[in-house]
């Protein structure tokens, strides 16, 4: 299945992220009552009466401003090029404005349809005033409101209208199944590719390393901290087969978020952790492991996907001394997260970054494995044979309950102290090679004992 792509384009503050979610059909987009919240291209699939395709919100267009608007503008044109439909937003209640006739004119030279879109139109007078931008030289515009839903209907209905099929020569269309946020689960056999997720605090290089890990610049990449907004991922062929790279938001200290946009990309960033396969942990080598790096390692540890730490900018640390503190502060301050494997990277030249693959491949193989019960139950046994629990207590019967993570359920005819449930953990890691991955165990008392 080859879905249309419909993009949507404007300048700064016209409604383009609440249009996004209104056709989306959730908050999937960070929406904010001032311009410059968008910076990335962020695609979700979207359908209307039997119609699929991809929808992708942008940035606003603004060229001539500062290095980061260029390169917002630059993720624009990127997106506009690949695109099979153009959906132009002007704001209605503001009128025709210079950064509007300057994107028209950029806009008449690609070639893909445009639909030009006067939003903010909330009753019949607003309406009304869409028709100065017919000096635009696009089109009629299509009147709507994008926050109260007026008139969305017709929209849709025009944008199917202007969307090719979207299907490859001799398929079928076929029902692609959806989580429960209705994004599509891509099939490797049964199961959905693993979702890798790259966190850090702000400007420590993460989107740097998701464009060199998707082999392109799909996040906007500059050095002040907060460029990322929201959690972009991108569905990569590998010679391991699909994995889905998410670039996250740089997570602060609450008490230091000082606005709703930061606010709600460290929830999306949250969400992303909690439904990751396994975690990138970027730690910015010049500066060490900071006391935020350690609580952000702790949230990606208790939500119990494994963890790779990167220790990015590696290049820039000259001194062998230097080098040798920094790996004894890793283990010192993340002890918490055990075993997990150590990368010295640099995402700006990919220098290291190669060695990731393998790792990834090791990582997420441990976190769906699945153990037979006859095995579980053997290690077990000897585990209690070697050190037996003492005053009676003993693991009656032992399997494994679920996947990612690794959980694994003890019936017991008592209670089990924490230490010998410890010795148990340690005892399943070693025997099935878990590595770093986490391990939940499970206890029940068996009744009548």
């Amino acid at each position: 299945m080859s879905l249309p792509s419909v993009v949507v384009i404007g300048r700064p503050n016209v409604g383009k992220s609440t249009l996004f979610n209104r056709i989306i059909g959730e908050q999937a987009a960070i929406v904010e009552d001032r311009p410059g919240v968008t910076r990335d291209r962020k695609e979700l699939e979207a359908e209307w009466l039997g119609t699929r395709f991809l929808l992708v919100d942008t940035g606003g267009w603004l060229p001539g401003g500062s290095e980061l608007d260029e390169k917002v503008s630059r993720q624009v044109e990127a997106a506009v090029q690949q695109a099979d439909l153009v959906l132009f937003v002007v704001d209605a209640s503001v009128g025709l404005t210079d950064d509007d006739e300057q994107i028209a004119q950029w806009l008449r030279r690609i070639k893909a349809p445009i639909l030009l879109i006067a939003n903010k139109a909330d009753n019949d007078r607003r309406e009304n005033d869409r028709w100065e931008f017919m000096a635009l030289g696009i089109g009629e515009p299509v009147p709507v409101s994008a926050l109260h839903g007026r008139r969305a209907g017709d929209l849709l209905d025009e944008v199917c209208r202007l969307l090719p099929t979207g299907m490859l020569p001799d398929e079928e269309p076929s029902e692609i199944p959806v989580d429960e946020a209705g994004d599509a689960l891509w099939k490797m056999g049964d199961t959905p590719p693993p979702r890798v997720a790259i966190v850090g605090r702000p400007n420590v290089g993460k989107s740097t390393l998701f464009n060199r890990l998707v082999g392109a610049d799909r996040s906007v990449v500059h050095d002040m901290a907060g460029t990322t907004r929201d959690a972009i991922d991108t569905l990569v062929e590998t010679p391991d087969g699909p994995i889905v790279f998410v670039d996250t938001a740089g997570m602060r200290r609450r008490s230091r978020i000082d606005d709703s946009a930061e606010y709600y990309s460290m929830v999306r960033a949250l969400r992303a952790i909690d439904a990751a396969d396994i975690a990138l942990l970027i730690i910015d080598a010049t500066e060490g492991v900071t006391s935020q790096d350690q609580r952000l390692a702790e949230r990606v540890d208790a939500s119990g996907c494994p963890i790779v730490v990167m220790l990015n900018k590696w290049e820039l640390i000259d001194d062998p001394e230097r080098r040798i503190e920094i790996e004894t502060e890793v283990h010192r301050k993340l002890y918490f997260v055990g075993d997990s494997p150590i990368l010295k990277i640099s995402a700006l030249t990919g220098k290291g970054v190669h060695k990731l693959r393998p790792v990834l491949q090791e990582s997420i193989e441990q976190y769906h494995r699945r153990v037979p019960t006859r095995d579980v139950n053997r290690v077990i046994s000897d585990a209690q044979q070697r050190q037996p629990a003492g005053h009676g207590l003993r693991v009656l019967y032992a399997l494994q309950g679920a996947t990612d993570p690794p959980t694994f359920t003890l019936f017991v005819n008592r209670e089990l102290p924490q230490t010998y449930m410890r010795y148990l953990e340690r005892s399943i890691r070693e025997a099935f090679s878990f590595g770093s991955t986490p391990i939940k165990l499970r206890v029940r008392k068996r009744s009548g004992e």
